[in-house]
């Protein structure tokens, strides 16, 4: 892959059990069974096992604002597939789902995100990992911290960078 100019963040403290993890949010039609059904489409062929899932959270639209409510969520995998082959999955899932593309942050029935894989940094034209937006955004840091509540990305600790934000709309579901 062609090289990128972009800083990517180390990451420590990814659990020894889990090779990445996925953050997922929906904000169209039945929130909850969307995410559930993401997670049972990543791990149907086999080639991923979530090994750890957050809790489900309500939040508030990020980015493009002038859109509903969110459900979002993150998950531990297991998987032999490449930082690559993985990023194709979780496409394959939102499309598979019915995802359309047609607003920047707009409306969605499921999106999945690589936050983090192993300890890898990758920054080339198709994938950056740990995901660049990651310390912007409590909605994915606080599911994060369920799922991986030791992990540091640049040094910086996930309540570290919870508490730099203003998390008060990510409120737990269920």
């Amino acid at each position: 892959m062609a090289e990128t100019n972009c800083v990517v963040a180390a990451v420590q403290g990814m659990p020894p059990t889990l090779d990445a993890i996925l953050a997922l949010g929906t904000n169209m039609g039945n929130r909850v069974e969307n995410i559930d059904d993401a997670v049972r489409r990543l791990g149907a062929d086999g080639s991923i096992v979530v090994v750890a899932r957050s809790e489900l959270y309500r939040t508030a639209p990020w980015g493009d604002t002038d859109q509903d409510w969110f459900v979002n969520a993150c998950v531990g995998v297991q998987t032999e597939l490449s930082p690559h082959e993985l990023l194709t999955r979780c496409q394959a899932v939102e499309n598979d789902m019915g995802r359309i593309r047609t607003r920047h942050w707009g409306p969605r029935i499921i999106d999945v995100d690589i936050l983090a894989f192993r300890d890898r940094q990758i920054c080339d034209a198709i994938l950056t990992v740990p995901h660049p937006l990651i310390a912007e955004r409590a909605f994915v840091l606080v599911p994060l911290k369920d799922v991986a509540p030791g992990l540091t990305i640049g040094g910086k600790t996930l309540d570290a960078m919870i508490g730099a934000l203003d998390a008060s709309d990510v409120t737990r579901l269920r």
